[in-house]
């Protein structure tokens, strides 16, 4: 049996590239940056709704088909609290940012493309 902490089961961001990792190395890179500011991707007020839009870490697939889900926009308060969008890259977490936040300044459902 292999041990626990051989097995990858943690993502890490390089840039914007993120990287499937042993547990020491993530442990690690976690320690490195104790506020996690690397894991932000971008960050948002509108109204009374925070809008955040973090690396999460861990594949949200949860092994299911396709690319690994590693990025997550939610808000946090107002009319939409607790709504949530995941992605698979930095690029479309960028662009998922902005169109929850451009929904929310033009008073639109960001679930309404």
């Amino acid at each position: 049996m292999s041990d626990m902490l051989d097995l990858p089961d943690e993502w890490i961001i390089e840039g914007h590239t993120p990287r499937l990792v042993k547990w020491p190395e993530y442990l690690a890179w976690v320690k490195a940056d104790p506020n996690h500011d690397k894991r932000r991707v971008a960050q948002d007020t509108v109204g009374e709704a925070w809008v955040s839009t973090v690396f999460l870490t861990v594949d949200h697939n949860f092994g299911g088909r396709g690319a690994p889900i590693l990025f997550e926009t939610m808000l946090f308060g107002g009319q939409h609290d607790q709504s949530c969008w995941r992605y698979c890259t930095w690029e479309e977490a960028e662009a998922g940012h902005a169109r929850v936040v451009a929904a929310l300044r033009d008073g639109r459902d960001p679930d309404d493309h």
